[in-house]
């Protein structure tokens, strides 16, 4: 395989080695070579170097990140090979297609903080394309992407809310304790349909969260309305925090439960 050697370099055995960059139908030849039961070391390796090779354009975006949000996003430069392979082998997507090799995840209050955070993200990232996964969520999973490109390559950043980020984090430890296909819609009946209702939940708090500064605007001449809208508010604070006490008890379970089985 001809490849042209990119600029990013690593050590291995105490010998700098290039990471290399191929193009387009050779990354897709890879990935189809990879969707196969019987993966050689040569693919492996051909992976290793694809992923490593968005290192530069991760940092990049990641710098632009920080600067917006004030906050220290967490990621990771590049996939794990492990990862991209059962991706390649669950959906339709070519390798060159992948838009999630490199990412990063920002956590914030609430979605008035998520929608301000992504409305600049767009303003710093000229060209970034937005999934907004509230108004179609996936499996229950509710968030926001945005897509940038960087030195030729697409890094995701997941913009999530508190409780958004607690349900995303559920959805993975159910699936890790239980049944792996849980957050792609499968597994356990009872599982999805309890987790489909929690995100229902959330999503309404967060739409009347979204409301209250209306309401506040509206009700500012009337000491009755102000009144209301003051235990409205309040009430959507109790609420919330019920919300977030549910799931950090039952993350804490599932996670204990993991443990155990793990020791077993």
């Amino acid at each position: 395989m001809r490849v042209r050697t990119a600029g990013s370099r690593r050590t291995v055995g105490g010998s700098p080695r290039y990471v290399t960059s191929i193009s387009k139908t050779q990354t897709d030849r890879l990935g189809d070579r990879l969707r196969k039961e019987k993966v050689g070391d040569d693919e492996l390796r051909q992976l290793d170097d694809f992923r490593r090779s968005f290192a530069g354009a991760y940092e990049e975006v990641v710098a632009v990140v920080r600067t917006v949000a004030h906050l220290e996003p967490t990621g990771r430069p590049a996939k794990s090979t492990t990862s991209i392979i059962e991706k390649l082998r669950r959906e339709t997507i070519r390798l060159s297609q992948m838009q999630d090799i490199a990412g990063c995840r920002l956590v914030v209050r609430d979605v008035a903080a998520q929608d301000s955070a992504v409305a600049q993200l767009k303003v710093r990232l000229p060209g970034a394309v937005v999934v907004d996964r509230r108004k179609q969520p996936s499996h229950g999973y509710r968030a926001v992407h945005i897509i940038a490109t960087a030195k030729g390559k697409p890094v995701e950043i997941q913009v999530r809310t508190e409780l958004q980020h607690l349900w995303a984090q559920l959805s993975e430890k159910f699936s890790d304790v239980l049944d792996p296909a849980i957050k792609y819609g499968g597994g356990d009946a009872e599982t999805q349909a309890a987790m489909s209702k929690i995100a229902g939940g959330i999503a309404e708090l967060e739409a009347l969260e979204l409301k209250l500064p209306d309401l506040e605007h509206l009700q500012k001449d009337s000491p009755e309305l102000q009144q209301r809208q003051k235990l409205e508010a309040e009430a959507l604070v109790s609420t919330k925090k019920v919300f977030r006490r549910v799931l950090e008890e039952t993350l804490a379970n599932l996670e204990a439960l993991s443990r155990k089985q793990a020791g077993d």
